[in-house]
């Protein structure tokens, strides 16, 4: 059974569509991509997923064992979240939120899933460090520990690697390989880097004011649209 399935689904705000008929399903250990121009309806498709926002027409299915509410995200960060006087481990501790209800403190549990978290990422010697003064390469390692709290099984990332240098550009696109290949976790990311979607991804969902293409990322390379749009650079995942 499907993780997550989308039925004709129609997104967009103030009365406007900006993606129609859209379907595409996504199974467990799956890794897609979603790739699009600005304004083809990404971040409408995140917030739709994430349970933020009603489409306005047709259906989202969560299967699997899969609630809408485990779904580990990691948004893209503006200049006031990057500058967040907190520390590491408060911040990687706020994705069991979505557990602790009314509960004004966190279990043990959760305090062991956080720590799993930072150990998993290389990031427990920073731990006591305050957020606001680390790069933005372990930044991004810290929300991604973040998101690992809050799911067992599908983390849905928005552009993780905008803003970062090249080096750890690879080093998040290597995480994210490593999680989903060798912890069988699934892997949603909107990304812009077409060739690096393609090198990574199992599958692409390229958006458009009507759905342009969803399939494996080796139909995807041979495709018009992916003939269009990929530039050739590769295909094949990093091991």
């Amino acid at each position: 059974m499907a993780q997550l399935t989308c039925e004709n689904l129609v997104l967009g705000y103030e009365g406007r569509a900006v993606v129609r008929d859209l379907n595409f399903e996504v199974n467990s250990g799956d890794y897609l991509c979603i790739v699009g121009e600005n304004g083809s309806g990404k971040s409408t498709l995140i917030k739709a997923l994430l349970g933020l926002k009603k489409p306005m027409s047709g259906e989202i299915h969560f299967g699997d064992g899969l609630e809408a509410e485990e779904i580990g995200y990691l948004p893209q960060q503006t200049v006031v979240q990057r500058d967040f006087p907190a520390s590491v481990r408060e911040i990687v501790l706020s994705g069991c939120l979505n557990r602790t209800g009314f509960r004004p403190f966190y279990n043990r549990q959760e305090k062991k899933k956080a720590s799993e978290s930072l150990e998993r990422l290389g990031i427990r010697s920073l731990e006591k460090r305050c957020y606001r003064e680390l790069s933005g390469g372990q930044q991004q390692r810290v929300l991604l520990a973040r998101a690992l709290c809050a799911t067992r099984s599908m983390l849905l990332l928005d552009e993780p690697a905008a803003s970062l240098d090249p080096d750890a550009m690879q080093e998040m696109y290597g995480l994210l390989e490593e999680l989903n290949r060798k912890e069988k976790i699934t892997v949603i990311m909107v990304s812009h880097d077409i060739p690096a979607a393609v090198a990574y991804a199992s599958h692409i969902l390229h958006v458009g004011k009507e759905p342009l293409f969803f399939g494996t990322k080796e139909d995807y390379v041979k495709s018009e649209t992916g003939k269009k749009y990929f530039n050739g650079t590769g295909g094949e995942r990093h091991d």
